[in-house]
């Protein structure tokens, strides 16, 4: 996905016929009907990156509300030339990997982890593997893998969303992928 292709899907559709540019906008006026559809067309990513990073279903759950909230609170500074969803994963990024920070300081186990989304269809052995490997990941490591394979991010863009060097990026790719690697071998 190049910075392009984000700047083309701000005028497609998200529900019904409006766009999310018109969304966002009715949404900043204050249409609860049209945040209603924003947060519709955004949760199903934002509580599996959330998810995916943290490892705990009730806690990326609560991580992707909060985020939303964040967004909302924060929406009469949002400019809505730009693509919501960057804006949304970041927030929602940032906000996992705060919690799973928190949870290693605690040193809560990684126990509750559901690769699948409530209500999919029960996760193959490949699915569990790759979930158990993304557990073993330091948080910064997941996020960036979440954001690059699951939300299909470039490494430049990632590297705009959390503030980051571009190579300190790609250097978390691939320890990640390859720590990711030796996991699901084993």
């Amino acid at each position: 996905m190049s910075s392009n292709a984000g700047a083309l899907r701000l005028d497609l559709p998200v529900a019904g016929d409006r766009t999310e540019r018109a969304l966002i906008r009715d949404a900043q006026h204050g249409s609860v009907e049209a945040f209603e559809q924003l947060f519709r067309s955004h949760w199903p990513r934002a509580y599996r990156a959330a998810l995916l990073v943290v490892g705990d279903a009730a806690a990326a759950e609560d991580i992707a509300q909060e985020s939303f909230l964040a967004a909302v609170r924060a929406l009469d500074r949002f400019d809505r030339r730009r693509p919501f969803g960057p804006w949304l994963h970041r927030i929602v990024v940032n906000r996992a990997i705060d919690w799973a920070r928190a949870r290693a300081l605690r040193r809560e186990s990684f126990s509750d982890v559901e690769p699948e989304a409530p209500g999919e269809r029960e996760p193959s052995a490949h699915a569990r593997a790759l979930a158990e490997g993304l557990a073993l990941l330091q948080p910064e490591q997941r996020a960036v893998i979440v954001l690059r394979y699951l939300l299909e991010y470039t490494p430049g863009e990632i590297a705009r969303l959390l503030d980051l060097p571009r190579g300190t990026v790609n250097s978390r790719l691939r320890r990640g992928l390859d720590r990711l690697q030796e996991a699901v071998q084993e």
